[in-house]
């Protein structure tokens, strides 16, 4: 039973952390951490690194201290947690950064529906270079509209 429920919580964190990407991009991003994300809008700078990229350790620093709290004390779940935030962070480094971004050059012939749609979607956002205007969504739950055959 608790293997269930370790597994229950595993998925229920990455996929409240769709939400959490959708709320931070919209809220915090091209909010008041506007300084940190336009670099990803407008490149500055001739480095590989863009100062969005603090945004990876922020919430890496919260995945880690979820599973340390997971291994020191009595929050168990704190492993499940952690490792959900992970999971959804490694998700979203392969399919933004290096799918979409190609700061890799891996997946480059991927033409499928679902590869064009998030693809589609994600230019649409990039569209606007400012900190207003921008259309922010998820990684996964990408708006139907961008899905054409």
């Amino acid at each position: 039973m608790n293997t269930i429920i370790w597994i229950l919580i595993f998925l229920g964190t990455f996929l409240i952390m769709e939400f959490m990407a959708w709320f931070s991009h919209k809220y915090i991003m091209h909010g008041f951490l506007w300084v940190l994300h336009k670099d990803h809008h407008k490149k500055d700078h001739d480095s590989w690194f863009e100062r969005n990229d603090a945004f990876f350790i922020i919430y890496a620093v919260v995945s880690m201290s979820f599973i340390l709290a997971g291994v020191k004390t009595w929050f168990w779940y704190g492993w499940p947690i952690g490792l959900g935030i992970m999971a959804y962070g490694a998700a979203y480094f392969l399919v933004h950064d290096i799918f979409i971004h190609q700061r890799f050059k891996l997946f480059r012939n991927a033409n499928n529906w679902y590869a064009k749609g998030v693809r589609r979607a994600h230019k649409m956002h990039h569209k606007h270079i400012g900190k207003q205007d921008g259309e922010c969504f998820g990684m996964l739950f990408v708006p139907f509209k961008y899905f054409k055959k």
